[in-house]
């Protein structure tokens, strides 16, 4: 009753006065706000989510802010799909959020989709609380350990204090170098302990350099085949998509005179209508790409991997042919067929 007499007895001033002052920047948030700020600050425009116990407090940051839009899926692997979308089409990382156990469990086959085609993305999981980690607590599931195969690299926060530091890295290694999908996992305590918010403008990775530029011994010894060659092919993949290299490509084409097919994935890196174009290869390909990647004696992949829905009978692909590879991931280098 006294708290209402004094609230009666106050003179209140104009709503603009009643705006509490900005909180200074040494003033601790929870962990829930801070992942939303640094959303906000990678530019997210979208999340695609569907809720769950482990990141309510996630949910509850979301609510309260205008900054970027959350769409809610009814399945998990459709977050992950949509947010796989739309980074495909805008070329910017997706971001999807997902609840612990099953929701994790749901979104593996979004996660591993993105990896197989280099798609960038950013899950956030949600997990049980830190201290029960490890005991077959309710809806718990190794995330870490169950999307390590299909992810560029994963996270488990154990520190309020590392969240905004590891949610700038995810956004780095998920759009540099071959793009990928990473996973953020949260412990639901630590959506909630709290932390001074300092978000990061750049990011150093002692572990992390991709490699941007060529070796130059082996360009010269490209440039060489290219000189000895009689019967050059140009194989071009999504990679020139994902890099943006489709001009680049129709240049080095142009210039050479070379043929060039596509596979699936990089339809649309060099025109279908140009004359120097024989089609999309592989199985599904026409007839002319696939018999012209067998009989050259110099074929140039540029962005692809040797897909076996390409290469068919490894030992019996263009057997006969000087191979170059052109690739921002030194791991697909001689992985399937020497070059």
């Amino acid at each position: 009753m006294n708290t209402v007499n004094e609230v009666a007895n106050t003179s209140f001033k104009s709503n603009e006065q009643l705006e509490p002052n900005p909180a200074p920047s040494s003033a601790q948030i929870i962990g829930a706000e801070i992942l939303v700020r640094a959303l906000a600050e990678e530019g997210v425009e979208y999340v695609w989510g569907y809720p769950g116990g482990s990141v309510l407090y996630i949910y509850d940051e979301i609510h309260k802010q205008e900054k970027f839009e959350h769409i809610l899926v009814r399945h998990e692997q459709g977050a992950v799909h949509a947010a796989d979308g739309f980074a495909r089409a805008s070329g910017k990382v997706g971001v999807a959020l997902v609840t612990s156990g099953p929701g994790v469990t749901n979104a593996v086959t979004g996660i591993a989709t993105a990896y197989m085609d280099s798609v960038p993305l950013v899950v956030i999981t949600g997990n049980v609380p830190s201290h029960m980690i490890g005991e077959d607590a309710f809806q718990e599931c190794d995330t870490v350990g169950i999307t390590r195969p299909i992810v560029k690299h994963n996270f488990l926060v154990k520190d309020v204090k590392d969240l905004a530091v590891t949610i700038k890295k995810a956004f780095h290694i998920a759009q540099t170098g071959r793009p990928g999908p990473v996973v953020i996992d949260i412990p639901k305590d630590i959506s909630f302990h709290k932390a001074v918010y300092e978000y990061p403008k750049e990011i150093e990775m002692r572990s992390y350099n991709p490699v941007l530029r060529g070796h130059s011994g082996q360009i010269r010894k490209a440039i060489q085949l290219l000189l000895d060659a009689k019967r050059p092919y140009i194989y071009s993949g999504g990679g020139v998509i994902l890099a943006n290299a489709a001009p680049q490509l129709k240049e080095f084409a142009e210039l050479l005179g070379y043929p060039v097919t596509n596979t699936l994935m990089g339809l649309g890196g060099f025109p279908g209508s140009n004359p120097q174009f024989v089609g999309m290869l592989g199985m599904h390909g026409t007839y002319e790409a696939n018999m012209a990647m067998h009989d050259c004696d110099l074929m140039i992949n540029i962005g692809a991997r040797f897909d076996d829905r390409v290469t068919g009978k490894v030992s019996g692909f263009s057997p006969d042919s000087q191979k170059i590879h052109l690739d921002i991931d030194e791991c697909s280098i001689n992985k399937i067929i020497k070059v």
